[in-house]
């Protein structure tokens, strides 16, 4: 059972890997300001939880997501959120709404989409360490279509995407969509998966990625995420630093112990 009581997400811990499932289905997985504060401590709770090594998140019904609740938008154009406006830091920055806190958490985030992904929504796919897709899945973003700039999340597509696939997505809004074939195809996503096995192979993944050593996962995770945003030189040293911290812990002995030794390593985490 979970620390926390939730109730417009599922959460549950099997073995060393954490399901986050978002389940507003009758609105589409849409945000609600209640299911933004939810996800937050999920988040949390999976990130502070020495036995959870990785995080899957997926969604019921038709939809992954939808992005923001359009009939919970404050009218004055607020932030989602249920706390007092600017009263945290968070509130400062882009506007996160539904996306884990990949750029200060160590455990990665494997990404299981559904079916209908757009607006806040692909903000699982573009900050997600891997992403699978049902082939019922579909990809758009509808902002320009209600009348909205397309933000962060077009920002973020952009960096993932060619320049004019992302645009073009971004200009069509909802009169264009992407299917599942097509993201695999541009890399949006790394697999397809047929629609009843989507969150098996998700947790097949899972099981894959926590055979390796979970220090070692981590710290290669915030090599390669916090290197993007530098210069290569500067990068490589990080990179570095990381593998050199990594190098102080048991289970760095243990994997090329067990490997002379010819056994499974017992990974202890620390």
């Amino acid at each position: 059972m979970p620390a926390i009581a939730y109730d417009t997400i599922g959460y549950e811990v099997d073995g060393h890997t954490a399901t986050i499932t978002l389940n507003r289905p009758e609105a589409l997985n849409a945000l609600s300001p209640h299911m933004v504060t939810e996800l937050r401590a999920a988040y949390d709770e999976a990130e502070n939880d020495g036995n959870v090594w990785l995080l899957i998140v997926t969604g019921t019904g038709r939809a992954f997501c939808t992005g923001a609740d359009v009939k919970e938008i404050p009218e004055d154009g607020k932030v989602i959120n249920e706390r007092p406006f600017l009263s945290t830091y968070e509130q400062w920055e882009a506007p996160q709404e539904g996306t884990p806190p990949f750029r200060r958490m160590a455990k990665p985030v494997i990404a299981a989409i559904n079916g209908i992904c757009c607006g806040a929504g692909l903000d699982w796919v573009t900050t997600g360490d891997i992403v699978i897709a049902s082939e019922k899945a579909t990809f758009f973003d509808p902002h320009v279509s209600i009348g909205l700039v397309a933000g962060r999340e077009m920002v973020r597509l952009a960096r993932v995407l060619p320049r004019t696939v992302a645009l073009r997505m971004a200009i069509m809004g909802k009169h264009e969509r992407m299917d599942a074939q097509r993201a695999y195809d541009l890399g949006l996503i790394t697999e397809i998966v047929e629609h009843d096995r989507l969150l098996e192979r998700a947790r097949e993944i899972a099981d894959t990625v926590n055979r390796n050593a979970p220090l070692a996962v981590r710290g290669t995770r915030l090599a390669i995420l916090k290197g993007r945003e530098i210069p290569m030189h500067e990068a490589e040293m990080l990179a570095e630093a990381f593998r050199e911290r990594n190098l102080h812990t048991a289970d760095s002995l243990e994997g090329p112990k067990a490997f002379v030794e010819k056994r499974s390593p017992e990974w202890q985490c620390r």
